[in-house]
């Protein structure tokens, strides 16, 4: 049994973790922390543990085998840099950190601790992009030439930020907008199929005013395969589909990102016969929730199919779609 200490409620998700932490048969809540004290007290009494106010003390307890963080991006590097400190296994919340400096920090100290991490990106443990993975890998599109992955919702539109939410919408603490939160899911994807970045350009907008924080996004990258990236994110959505789609020298491979299924058409494929478009009636299967594997790895020394190196890898992404837009230039990495 793992004794988990609830590191802040700031995030949105944070209730969703709490509820994934008392529903599973091998973890145990035993406290809350939080540099808000009203909130970190209301969710205390929600779930019956105690409320701590200095994280110092949080992490002394002996009961507190590992944590779970929600806490604002802009303290993610304070708070994880003292858990990893005091021997605690980490789950966090996405975006590692606000920027790729205080992400290099954190996954040094992970690297040299004897710990297990998870950043949760759960657009990885998807049937889909484990298909194209597999269809990358396997060659059946041939090289890949470009990707096009759009990601949004109407966060904007409906002032969906408010109370203990409203830090979304500000720069300091939650490091960027609608591309640095919603953007993560797709830019994660584009980083793991593609591979490393080689350049960037990007612009950013505020288009509602809703909050003084980017609200829709645009980035084209180029990657050091030779492939292009195309990145659309936006909280302006009302309607319509959110595409996912990649094309090499042998076919097509897309589908949309909540969820739909996936479309494929390849010249690899027409030499077995099979030709056209096709949309396959069975996909890999979906891998456990990113909590249950940080859990199998701290109980069984199984590997995680994410890393810190990856939540490394989205910070360096966002750092140069910011830096290019914030600089109107190309962005070399």
């Amino acid at each position: 049994m793992q004794r988990i200490a609830m590191l802040s409620f700031a995030h949105v998700h944070a209730m969703g973790y709490a509820r994934h932490v008392v529903g599973h048969p091998n973890l145990e809540m035993v406290c809350i922390w939080d540099d808000d004290p009203e909130r970190g007290q209301t969710a205390a009494a929600q779930f019956d543990v105690p409320f701590e106010s200095d994280l110092e003390a949080t992490l002394n307890r002996d009961d507190v085998d590992a944590v779970v963080v929600n806490a604002t991006t802009n303290i993610h590097r304070d708070v994880i840099l003292a858990a990893v400190n005091h021997g605690k296994h980490v789950f966090t919340e996405k975006a590692l950190a606000v920027n790729l400096a205080e992400a290099r920090e954190i996954t040094a100290a992970v690297q040299a601790a004897d710990i297990k991490f998870m950043i949760s990106l759960p657009s990885r443990i998807r049937s889909e992009t484990l298909f194209a993975r597999e269809a990358i890998d396997k060659g059946w599109l041939g090289d890949i030439t470009l990707m096009r992955a759009r990601v949004a919702h109407s966060a904007a539109l409906d002032k969906w930020f408010k109370g203990g939410s409203l830090w979304f919408g500000d720069e300091e603490l939650a490091g960027g907008g609608s591309l640095f939160d919603l953007g993560c899911h797709t830019v994660d994807i584009m980083r793991w199929l593609l591979g490393p970045p080689a350049s960037m350009v990007a612009k950013i907008q505020n288009y509602s005013g809703a909050y003084d924080i980017d609200d829709q996004a645009i980035a084209v990258a180029e990657f050091k395969s030779g492939a292009m990236g195309i990145l659309d994110v936006s909280w302006l959505h009302r309607a319509g589909p959110n595409h996912i789609e990649i094309y090499g020298t042998e076919g097509y491979l897309g589908w949309d990102h909540r969820p739909g299924p996936v479309q494929i058409q390849s010249r690899k494929l027409a030499a077995d016969g099979i030709t056209g478009t096709i949309t396959p009636d069975r996909l890999p299967s979906a891998l456990p929730m990113p909590m249950d594997q940080w859990v199998a790895a701290i109980e069984t020394d199984s590997p995680t199919a994410i890393t810190v190196e990856d939540g490394l890898n989205l910070n360096e992404m966002l750092e140069g779609i910011y830096g290019s837009a914030r600089s109107g230039r190309n962005w070399e990495f």
